[in-house]
């Protein structure tokens, strides 16, 4: 996530593009048929990869849960939003929709990094509790 979240900052703050200082200019000049950008195809590109692999690890790769289908699902749901907004030259709004929520997988995934880290060795580590509780917290709120 970080590094497709990365490449979001690039394309939102240091590029041309105004979709993040002017929400309603992702609409501007819109017409069917319209070419994708190279910059912005490479972010699609990069989407879709990450979320064609999540599809295979969770489906053969990672141990099985009771949310594995819910994982699935999720990630059949999402790959298919993004083809279908590329496909459909929804790029400009899906750029800035990407960005947002790669920003709240980010937290999450250092939150659940803080759960798993807060048992090692048979040891309890209370910071790790406190960045865990503070990270779902922020979370809560910001999604």
């Amino acid at each position: 996530y970080t590094l497709s979240w990365s490449y979001g900052i690039y394309l939102l703050f240091f590029t041309e593009y105004p979709f993040f200082y002017d929400p309603p200019s992702v609409f501007y000049d819109w017409k069917k048929g319209m070419d994708v950008p190279t910059d912005i195809a490479i972010a699609y590109l990069l989407q879709c990869s990450f979320y064609g692999h999540s599809i295979y690890a969770t489906a053969y790769m990672d141990t099985w849960r009771k949310d594995s289908v819910v994982m699935l699902l999720h990630h059949v749901v999402t790959l298919t939003l993004i083809a279908f907004s590329y496909a459909f030259r929804y790029h400009n709004v899906g750029i800035l929709v990407l960005f947002l929520h790669d920003v709240n997988d980010v937290q999450l995934e250092f939150t659940k990094l803080n759960v798993y880290f807060k048992h090692r060795g048979g040891v309890y580590h209370r910071l790790n509790d406190i960045i865990s509780n503070i990270g779902c917290l922020t979370f809560s709120i910001s999604w």
